[in-house]
């Protein structure tokens, strides 16, 4: 799906900054921090237009913010291609060696039995260690 397919899907209008934050975040293989996605944004990037566009993104469920520690955020894009999913339905790997953080599809969130008259809106599971790489 395309940026410009994504943002239509969800009723977003279109602009520059959104349609590149969208395509870097597709080219990318792992969840990406501001610092990431500027450099590949170049001159489309400005710090304000940044976070109110993840503001919006966040909020329609084109992308998701995974917080590893207090230093450590990075974004993913949603998959909505399948099912049209809204939610980052799964837990995040953050390496404490190299500071890479994975987006775990195959492991989902357990549905959480809360007490009565509680409402489940999302819920952040980051699995820290050392990834791979680091382990060699």
């Amino acid at each position: 799906m395309t940026a410009l397919e994504i943002l239509k899907q969800h009723e977003i209008k279109k602009t520059p900054a959104r349609m590149s934050m969208i395509q870097v975040l597709q080219s990318g293989q792992y969840p990406m921090s501001e610092n990431e996605i500027k450099e590949h944004m170049a001159n489309l990037y400005d710090r304000v237009t940044f976070y109110r566009n993840v503001q919006t993104l966040s909020n329609a469920g084109i992308i998701h913010k995974i917080v590893a520690d207090n230093t450590t955020v990075r974004y993913a894009l949603n998959c909505c291609e399948i099912e049209h999913n809204h939610t980052a339905e799964h837990a995040h790997f953050y390496c404490k060696n190299c500071h890479e953080v994975v987006c775990l599809n195959q492991i989902k969130i357990p549905a959480y039995d809360l007490p009565k008259g509680y409402k489940f809106v999302d819920c952040d599971v980051i699995i820290k260690g050392t990834c791979e790489k680091c382990n060699q």
